[in-house]
């Protein structure tokens, strides 16, 4: 993620400006696929920052159930640097059909931070195609992060929608793998 969050002082203005819209009203839940299989996806988390990260769990619960994914179990590492080392452990079980993981990456000023979140992504990928185990990021990098509540505000609501973001991914290539599995078992596809 790469945007620039704008001063406290400008948003407090605009705040001040913008007419509250009403609710928009909300229909029944969609009826998400069901899966012919039960599914059981692995949660890692992160705990470097971990009340901002929380937000994309619980998002992705909430989701995941609505999905018809109620088989998630939750995994915490100290950082988003060791997400893909326990991905990989996960995926060789062979007990999960997804892994997820989630983490927030910042520019502490002593490494550049983009250097990390490279070897994160690409990690995680070389997981998902070693192990053939689909493997999901909600791992973020912020160009700029301040440790302003401004900012943690901002960050927790932009990771409840990522959460929501990659429960829709997760399910969604879980449902396209298992027509595909199926259709190979069936000589469909060759």
């Amino acid at each position: 993620m790469n945007q620039m969050l704008q001063d406290p002082q400008v948003q407090a203005a605009q705040a001040e400006i913008e007419v509250p819209q009403p609710p928009v009203p909300q229909g029944p839940a969609p009826d998400h696929p069901r899966f012919a299989k039960p599914q059981r996806v692995a949660f890692v988390q992160a705990c470097w920052h971990h009340d901002v990260v929380e937000e994309a769990r619980i998002a992705f619960m909430k989701e995941a159930a609505a999905r018809h994914l109620t088989h998630v179990d939750v995994f915490e590492v100290p950082g988003s640097f060791e997400i893909p080392l326990h991905a990989q452990v996960l995926a060789k079980t062979r007990r999960y059909t997804a892994i997820v993981a989630a983490g927030l990456i910042v520019d502490g000023g002593i490494y550049r931070h983009e250097f990390v979140a490279d070897t994160v992504i690409k990690a995680l990928m070389d997981v998902q195609l070693r192990t053939e185990v689909p493997v999901f990021s909600a791992v973020l990098t912020p160009q700029q992060f301040h440790e302003t509540e401004v900012h943690y505000d901002f960050f927790r609501k932009h990771f409840a929608i990522k959460g929501v973001e990659v429960a829709a991914a997760c399910a969604e290539t879980l449902l396209g793998l298992e027509r595909l599995r199926g259709q190979v078992a069936a000589g469909i596809v060759g």
